[in-house]
């Protein structure tokens, strides 16, 4: 396979793998706003606030029952005066730190915010050791340097250089071991 098919083919899955846009499902519901800040409003905590149901779908994309009674209960707390502020404290109170996108920094979220930077950290750490370790060369022992003598002065040097494909080989061997 050619390095453009696989580039289209990973593209190709990629896109799969994201699906396509969700549709609002508020574009169905006929809600009426006192001015344009309120359903700017409106759009924000319905984009802001997740499904308690779909797991990693807001309430705007989301079709779910509870879905649509959050959004009516959003655009009711909305009508009756409450600020964004007192509607996601609402919210989280009624349903938890789940419903928002972006929980609170609190000891029960700490394994939220902080799981990707140790996890970032650690590989960085990772990759910086196995990038500096090198090869180590270990001196053969004089037994175990007797012993490849031996087995080299035993067998012919086009045999060695048959078996392994390389005929630059010295019939005295190696005088190091790789680790």
């Amino acid at each position: 396979m050619n390095a453009r098919a696989l580039v289209m083919l990973l593209c190709v899955g990629v896109v799969c793998a994201w699906g396509p846009p969700a549709l609002p499902a508020t574009a169905f519901e006929a809600l009426e706003f006192e001015d344009a800040a309120q359903e700017r409003t409106y759009k924000a905590l319905i984009a802001e606030v997740r499904c308690p149901r779909c797991q990693n779908v807001n309430l705007a994309g989301s079709d779910a029952p509870i879905a649509k009674d959050l959004r009516i209960t959003i655009y009711r707390l909305l009508r009756e005066g409450r600020s964004e502020r007192e509607i996601l404290a609402f919210l989280q109170q009624r349903y938890g730190d789940f419903v928002l996108y972006d929980p609170p920094l609190k000891p029960s979220t700490y394994f939220l915010w902080f799981t990707p930077v140790v996890l970032f950290l650690l590989g960085l750490v990772v990759l910086v050791r196995v990038s500096r370790g090198q090869p180590k060369t270990v001196p053969l022992a004089a037994q175990e340097r007797a012993e490849l003598d031996r087995l080299l002065s035993t067998t012919d040097a086009s045999d060695l250089a048959d078996a392994t494909g390389d005929t630059a080989r010295r019939a005295d061997g190696p005088t190091e071991f790789r680790q």
